[in-house]
């Protein structure tokens, strides 16, 4: 008897690779000390305690057990938008603003109401693996634009341009990168923008590690100071990483009064509403928790500086791109990145991401998610890493190498 049919544009994409990553560290001994996870994007330090105790008192509070507006919490809304009017000197009200549950649902919704099969999309290559997944799933078209390591993985708005064609609907960038941890500068955006708009196509922004930039206060880009970004710019937000929350499933969007009534229509179909006490409680966050959240930057920023002295003493192996949350790094073999990557997890008792997750062609490269652990885990890696060298390269499909 046949099998019953399973849609072949989900069936013929990769299982998620996070658990894949996850479940080498199971053959770890520990007998090179406690594993230092490097993997999934995850804060290693707890919340506020007063976020704790907000998200614990609307948790109880019965008036949120019901559904919700489908847009979000009018407080969370006419929070988050106040917030991001300081942040980028502009004009945003809460008719600007959709909440999600999470980022990655942000950007499912935002696809949906822009494009449909046969259309096309523009992102760059290294990527985040979940919009492509996303894209090919919904059978909407993904081109790519190689961003090369020597330009540091930032795109460059020529190559964009010469793929456009009459069904592209968008391109898409995401600063500070996922994966490579490139930042974007702004006036790179604003060119970006120009172009969208030139050609009548919109440009989506996910900046969900923005609040993780090197200069505190630092305004990532001027373009909601224009009174004609509504018409072609759609901005995606987490506030997983910056309330070290990602259990709850809180993101944002911030576009047009009409594209959020037209994302109102996805969203009723995928959730009817956002988690609600989690908006209620960072709703009250947003403005009291400022200061812990600029102390929580900074501490990000200092295992930033952290890797980058030690990356001289990483014999064989490349730091090329470090930013807010990521770097991207150069491995000495020359072999399979998957297996260099498991073959770090049991040997070395270092979890991190292979480049190939992140685009085909991203063979010499890993993700290493350095905001996840403390400056003295990071001041390990040179000793860790010594000790995946040629005696270990037979053994695990490896070779060259670098010697202990």
């Amino acid at each position: 008897m046949p099998s019953a049919p399973i849609n072949p544009l989900v069936n013929s994409l990769t299982q998620p690779p996070i658990p894949l990553v996850k479940a080498w560290a199971a053959s770890y001994t520990g007998h090179q000390g406690p594993l230092i996870d490097l993997s999934q994007a995850v804060p290693d330090f707890q919340p506020h305690t007063e976020l704790l105790r907000w998200l614990g008192e609307s948790a109880s509070d019965p008036s949120l057990l019901g559904y919700g507006v489908v847009e979000g919490e009018p407080v969370l809304r006419a929070a988050y938008a106040a917030h991001l009017s300081a942040r980028y000197s502009g004009d945003i009200g809460a008719q600007n603003i959709h909440i999600t549950a999470g980022c990655n649902q942000a950007f499912i919704a935002s696809m949906i109401a822009l494009a449909s099969h046969g259309d096309n999309i523009l992102m760059c290559d290294p990527y985040y693996f979940n919009h492509e997944t996303t894209l090919s799933m919904l059978g909407i078209d993904v081109r790519y634009v190689h961003c090369p390591a020597d330009n540091g993985f930032v795109p460059s708005t020529d190559d964009f341009a010469d793929l456009i064609d009459g069904e592209t609907r968008a391109i898409v960038l995401t600063t500070p990168n996922n994966p490579t941890g490139a930042i974007y500068p702004p006036e790179l955006l604003r060119a970006f923008a120009d172009l969208c708009r030139e050609r009548g196509i919109w440009l989506v922004l996910d900046e969900t590690y923005r609040d993780f930039l090197p200069e505190a206060k630092l305004q990532p880009h001027a373009l909601f100071e224009s009174m004609s970004w509504h018409e072609n710019v759609i901005q995606l937000f987490s506030f997983s990483k910056s309330f070290c929350i990602p259990g709850h499933r809180l993101g944002a969007i911030c576009a047009s009064e009409s594209m959020v009534a037209e994302l109102a229509k996805v969203m009723d179909n995928i959730q009817i509403c956002p988690p609600r006490a989690a908006q209620v409680a960072v709703a009250r966050a947003l403005p009291a928790l400022q200061d812990w959240r600029e102390e929580n930057r900074k501490t990000i920023q200092g295992r930033a500086e952290t890797l980058r002295s030690q990356a001289p003493l990483m014999a064989g192996w490349d730091v090329v791109a470090i930013g807010a949350y990521f770097a991207f790094v150069r491995h000495p073999f020359s072999a399979d990145p998957v297996a260099v990557a498991q073959a770090m997890a049991e040997q070395c008792g270092v979890l991190c991401m292979p480049g190939v997750f992140f685009g085909d062609d991203n063979t010499e490269f890993l993700r290493f998610a350095f905001a996840n652990v403390g400056s003295e885990a990071l001041q390990e890696l040179p000793q860790r890493l010594s000790k995946l060298g040629l005696q270990w390269s037979t053994a695990v499909g490896l070779s060259g190498g670098v010697a202990n």
